[in-house]
């Protein structure tokens, strides 16, 4: 059997599109920078350059080869802690070709939802994440995969209904 590409290679390997959905109110809270932000929020500037987090550098490689990053985001308000800490660096994932929207949750409740969060890329593999009740990957195991054509359009709509909705980065403001 073939070994699966890494989560980074995935997007390397993307064509045209990879899209985020995100419905958590909280992700990685043990993160040093969330943890300095929250003492400080001065202490994390909210951009900088690709080079200086190899995620916005694979976001600036991806989308400079015209593959589109877009990342859904649904939220409780008022906005937790930790999803401030999110919007506050925001700016530099925009910066690096992301497109981010924010749906208030309030606003998602006809949605039909997957149970997890998930990347699509190029409309035909999905990764879903699994993370603890605290936020943190999951110890069993932080991915799946699976290429199942109705889970795929059950992704797909989802994604394009919260991404119709939801309010481009730009626009929104945390109250």
């Amino acid at each position: 059997m073939p070994e699966q590409p890494t989560f980074e290679n995935l997007f390397r390997q993307a064509e045209y599109s990879a899209v985020h959905l995100e419905m958590r109110d909280g992700y990685m809270r043990s993160d040093l920078e969330f943890v300095s932000w929250s003492r400080d929020p001065h202490s994390v500037p909210a951009v900088r350059p690709p080079s200086s987090r190899p995620w916005l550098a694979l976001m600036r490689e991806t989308t400079d080869r015209g593959v589109a990053v877009r990342r859904a985001r649904i939220f409780s308000e008022p906005m937790s802690d930790y999803l401030r800490f999110e919007h506050h660096l925001t700016p530099g994932n925009v910066r690096a070709g992301e497109q981010i929207r924010w749906l208030p949750r309030r606003r998602a409740s006809d949605l039909a939802l997957p149970g997890n969060d998930f990347w699509l890329f190029d409309s035909t593999l999905i990764v879903f994440l699994h993370f603890t009740g605290e936020g943190e990957l999951s110890p069993e195991g932080d991915e799946e995969r699976t290429t199942d054509r109705a889970l795929v359009r059950l992704c797909a709509t989802a994604f394009e209904a919260v991404w119709k909705r939801a309010i481009p980065h730009e626009a929104y403001q945390p109250g």
